[in-house]
């Protein structure tokens, strides 16, 4: 269930909902609703590595452990160094270029640079 945040003007966190807006009953002060659920998705679609870093586009980061390609006799060996990476959305977060081709890999098995 949602809560209801306090409000931005005096803090005070006597606020409901009305409609399309949160008010405050003390101060009078309304705000919309469409503003804090956005910055909830914000929070929500940082990328951390293995050890909890925050990633970002164009990081360096380090395999952690040697994981095998689908459909291909190639691995990726612990301790290689990827460049400039690209996040993406879905369940592999990490774009990748490397010498063996363009990857995309999960950042559990990345760690940061």
């Amino acid at each position: 269930m949602p809560t209801i945040p306090a409000c931005p003007q005096c803090a005070m966190e006597n606020t409901y909902q009305d409609g399309e807006n949160y008010v405050c009953a003390d101060c009078g002060h309304d705000w919309p609703i469409k503003d804090t659920a956005k910055t909830d998705e914000d929070t929500a679609e940082m990328v951390k590595d293995a050890n909890g870093n925050v990633l970002k586009e164009g990081d360096s980061v380090v395999l952690i452990k040697d994981l095998k390609v689908k459909g291909s006799s190639l691995t990726l060996k612990m301790g290689t160094k990827v460049k400039s990476i690209r996040l993406v959305g879905g369940d592999h977060e990490v774009d990748c270029k490397m010498d063996a081709g363009n990857f995309m890999l999960k950042a559990c098995y990345l760690r940061k640079v």
